[in-house]
């Protein structure tokens, strides 16, 4: 059997230099990304190696638009969105009008193959025409889609759709059904703030409805935030006091506690009632209950359970008029007959 190095040197000599000629090393930019895609890549994500061929698709350089462009084509949550605008939007209106066929899977238009194909190049310019028409009445037809304008952080996404299990925090529709969208509840440009308890989840039909059907006047909206009054208690806690906050509340040791870590939620901003609260102001209270939920139970492991609550109203046995909301620590045998629990306000009903 001949071996290669044998065979070559039977080879004539202009068809070994052919061969030399033709064989090279490989480029030393093949080299570094070879190696860095086969061995060095760590990814969190598919956006690097979409990047890098996105980049290398159009010759070693390319726009960040162009990049976005190629990260978009492989977001499966956009294209899920597109899917359903497609059958619920434009695929509706034509197949009503008769313009296109739908078998439950593609759209497809009648005699499509009867027609020139300048019959079809003079279409499809008319279709840019009524584009370029569309943007010069409204510039931004996706402005819906903005107002959040800016970057909000992955993992903050993550905190605000994992809070909302799944589901629209208006319609309550699920994310199988429609793609969820995180958004601010009060726009930055009106003031406001890039913290949790500002977003919320939104299927893409309540997002792009919200735009259109929302009336809430958001002007002076940061400075109702600041509202404070003079002669109340809770608008002047001291620093001292205050054992955990947020950008909204506050928690404090209750002064008259029932039981030991007896605690209050408390708005910064001054409201009577907690059913006037704002909706950043909610989430940041329920986020807020959490963490001192889970102080207390840390710090005493003879804490088994929680009442929460809050007195609304004189009749309801409010006595400072800042809403606040009260955490009771619970422990075995701290009560006779537990039952019932916040049904004790009215004694003679806690049992049932």
């Amino acid at each position: 059997m001949v071996n290669s190095n044998e065979f070559g040197r039977l080879l004539p000599l202009p068809l070994r230099r052919s061969l030399c000629e033709n064989v090279r090393m490989p480029s030393a930019a093949f080299s570094r990304l070879h190696d860095f895609i086969t061995t060095t890549m760590q990814m969190s994500h598919v956006y690097q190696p979409v990047m890098l061929r996105a980049l290398i698709d159009r010759g070693g350089k390319a726009s960040v638009s162009e990049i976005a462009l190629a990260l978009l084509a492989e977001d499966r949550a956009q294209l899920d969105y597109y899917r359903e605008i497609t059958k619920r939007m434009p695929g509706a209106v034509l197949r009503r009008r008769g313009i296109v066929d739908y078998d439950g899977n593609a759209y497809s238009i009648s005699d499509f193959d009867e027609m020139t194909a300048a019959e079809r190049h003079e279409l499809i310019a008319l279709c840019h025409v009524k584009f370029d028409e569309f943007l010069e009445k409204r510039a931004d037809p996706w402005s819906h889609r903005r107002k959040s304008a800016g970057y909000v952080s992955g993992t903050l996404r993550y905190e605000v759709l994992k809070r909302a299990v799944f589901r629209c925090e208006l319609c309550g529709v699920s994310a199988e059904d429609r793609a969820l969208e995180v958004d601010h509840i009060v726009p930055r440009n009106l003031g406001g703030f890039d913290d949790l308890t500002n977003f919320q989840a939104l299927c893409y039909s309540c997002n792009a409805m919200k735009r259109d059907s929302d009336t809430t006047d958001f002007r002076g909206m940061a400075a109702r935030y600041r509202e404070r009054s003079d002669g109340c208690i809770f608008c002047n806690i001291g620093r001292s006091l205050i054992m955990a906050e947020n950008e909204l509340m506050v928690a404090i040791k209750d002064t008259y506690p029932v039981t030991d870590g007896h605690s209050l939620l408390v708005p910064r901003r001054h409201v009577a009632s907690p059913n006037a609260l704002f909706q950043p102001e909610v989430n940041a209270m329920w986020s807020l209950s959490a963490s001192v939920r889970e102080v207390l139970s840390a710090a005493d492991n003879t804490i088994i359970g929680f009442n929460f609550g809050s007195n609304d109203g004189v009749s309801a046995g409010q006595t400072v008029m800042h809403a606040h909301f009260h955490i009771i620590p619970r422990r075995a045998g701290d009560v006779e007959r537990p039952r019932g629990g916040v049904r004790g306000v009215i004694p003679e009903r806690q049992e049932y």
